[in-house]
């Protein structure tokens, strides 16, 4: 297995669905898959024991949850090691856990899958998760983030945060919370994409978020990003 693989945990206390997607997994060159577990807590031992970069998590298991043990997993510092990078979390869910959802992107998780989605998706779903891009099932994101994070918004208000960016890092959040990828957003910007990714570090920094992801639950919580339907 080359260096430059990703390394990925793969969590579902259904041991079918994990033989199904384990295989599917190690059938792409550039993934190797280190370890499995059926249930949360097992999830974040193997986390803390084998460093994944990404975490495949259900979100409903027996014992603690996917939810829970995405926190864990994602809060998690390495006293030994405190520079070290904690897995990405890629959620994957079915359309009726919406606010599940949402409770896993809030507490860290990089992106979800839904269950129903083309089989070989996983794949590029990891690859993007472990790029730090963010991924977001494109049928029902918007209409999620925007319905939950209207209903949370009071209480993750954060204009100190808001008033930190510039107003062009303000231009590319809003972009970001559209799906944009860089080459889109320098496109609609009249940006270079190297730009682009400059302000998108940024702007991370800023506001002390260590995804795409996050950025667009910030931009919703806070007011940044249009209804559902709205293309400015």
């Amino acid at each position: 297995m080359a260096d430059s693989s990703i390394r990925v945990l793969l969590v579902d206390d259904q041991e079918m669905v994990r033989d199904g997607l384990g295989a599917l997994l190690s059938s792409a060159p550039d993934i190797e898959l280190v370890g499995e577990a059926g249930d949360g807590l097992l999830a974040v031992r193997l986390a803390a024991e084998l460093r994944p970069d990404v975490v495949v998590m259900d979100i409903r298991m027996p014992g603690m949850d996917g939810l829970a043990a995405t926190g864990r997993i994602v809060g998690r510092t390495d006293p030994a090691d405190p520079s070290a990078v904690a897995p990405r979390v890629l959620i994957l869910t079915t359309f009726d856990l919406d606010e599940y959802v949402y409770e896993a992107l809030a507490r860290g998780a990089s992106g979800f899958l839904l269950k129903d989605a083309p089989a070989r998706d996983l794949i590029n779903a990891v690859r993007v998760v472990a790029a730090g891009e963010a991924l977001l099932a494109p049928s029902v994101t918007r209409r999620l983030i925007d319905d939950v994070a209207r209903r949370r918004r009071a209480g993750n208000l954060r204009p100190e945060a808001v008033s930190a960016l510039t107003v062009r890092e303000l231009d590319v959040l809003r972009q970001v919370a559209r799906g944009l990828s860089n080459a889109e957003i320098a496109e609609e910007l009249f940006l270079s994409e190297q730009t682009i990714k400059t302000h998108v570090g940024r702007i991370l920094a800023k506001l002390e978020i260590r995804d795409r992801t996050q950025a667009v639950v910030f931009a919703y919580e806070n007011g940044l990003a249009g209804v559902v339907g709205e293309e400015g």
